[in-house]
């Protein structure tokens, strides 16, 4: 229940005459006091979203890419753009652990293929591997300019 519901809740006791005016007032001040939950600050922070986060939240993800052209890039790029930002945003921060999460996790599935490659299924596991690698960033980086967050399907959860 967020704030604003309490809040209403509380001066429709009030109003019913469950409450008086001096309980009413002591359980707004307790209400009011009661810092929000985690899910009530990311769903405040995304609704208040601004260019600029969606901007930064989308080169994360995109960023990712830049692996392709220098080694190691991908990996070191969007983890720096998210430790500058991750403080300023929690929006930014949460889309900064889901491309953590899965460059992980992708880490993960490329040494498993690795070795399988040993008994030669691996090989074919890569190709898939290989698109999903592609594919997942730019839908991520599409649904972080429009202010969505989406966790890349098969990802392990290491950042929450």
């Amino acid at each position: 229940m967020s704030i604003a519901d309490e809040l209403d809740r509380l001066n429709a006791l009030r109003a019913e005459g469950a409450l008086s005016e001096a309980e009413f007032e002591q359980a707004k001040a307790a209400a009011l006091a009661t810092p929000p939950s985690t899910g009530q600050r990311l769903g405040q922070a995304v609704t208040n979203l601004t260019t600029n986060e969606n901007s930064w939240a989308m080169l994360i993800h995109v960023t990712q890419f830049c692996g392709y052209v220098v080694p190691l890039a991908g990996w070191v790029v969007p983890f720096i753009l998210w430790l500058m930002q991750k403080d300023e945003s929690q929006y930014i921060d949460a889309q900064g652990k889901i491309v953590m999460n899965w460059m992980l996790t992708e880490l993960i599935y490329g040494f498993v293929c690795f070795l399988l490659t040993l008994v030669f299924i691996g090989v074919f596991l890569f190709i898939p591997l290989g698109i999903i690698a592609v594919v997942f960033p730019i839908i991520g980086a599409v649904k972080a300019n429009s202010g969505e967050l989406w966790p890349y399907p098969l990802s392990i959860r290491f950042f929450n």
